[in-house]
């Protein structure tokens, strides 16, 4: 477990992260960060000391001169702040979703969203315009396997394709039923559909939270 790192110290390996993302992994040399950071050779192998006794990086190779880094820097989060991921597609099997289908994090007010393992799933056309729900719109789902009559679920069709429509029963078949009257009520066998979650609230923008 990494030691909590000073303001310094976390500015520069931020700084790090930062580099070797553009450098596509590689870092740059000590001369090359102390030029970028206006600090003298001795100041950066410093802070190189401190982050490897801290266990941020391991230094490699001849003279210590390649840098792995650890640890990734967690985003400083607003007070009642939580995220969430954004996954990229919808499978059997929600709340189990695999972390590999995650396409990124969501933040949002985690006093308003308090359910365990929610997730979010980015929305596809126009369908659900009058419930206010708009293409690219961010949908916050708890994840769920059954649903009650007009509510607003993501279901996946036939194991493939997943869509946010608003939930109906009737005894032998379901409704899932657009909120745009360009787009038709969509009716399915029993086999046919698992819900996969219950949408609780949308972001649109990255400021942008509604509940629903």
């Amino acid at each position: 477990m990494p030691k909590p790192l000073t303001s310094r110290q976390r500015q520069f390996f931020d700084f790090l992260q930062q580099r070797v993302a553009e450098e596509g992994g590689e870092i740059p040399s000590l001369r090359q960060l102390a030029a970028e950071q206006g600090i003298s050779h001795t100041a950066v192998a410093g802070l190189l000391q401190s982050l490897q006794d801290k266990g941020w990086i391991r230094r490699e190779g001849r003279y210590s001169r390649q840098i792995v880094l650890l640890e990734k820097s967690k985003p400083h989060l607003p007070e009642g702040g939580r995220l969430i991921p954004i996954i990229g597609r919808v499978a059997a099997g929600l709340p189990l979703y695999a972390q590999q289908e995650w396409t990124g994090e969501v933040l949002v007010d985690g006093r308003i969203y308090r359910g365990e393992n929610l997730f979010a799933l980015r929305v596809k056309g126009d369908s659900m315009r009058n419930a206010g729900i708009l293409a690219h719109d961010l949908v916050i789902c708890e994840p769920r396997q059954f649903a009650a009559n007009g509510e607003i679920v993501v279901a996946l069709i036939n194991g493939e394709e997943a869509t946010v429509k608003r939930f109906f029963y009737l005894g032998d078949l379901i409704e899932l039923r657009p909120e745009n009257e360009q787009y038709p009520v969509m009716r399915y066998g029993l086999g046919e559909i698992l819900i996969q979650g219950r949408v609780i609230g949308l972001q649109r923008g990255p400021n942008e939270m509604a509940a629903i």
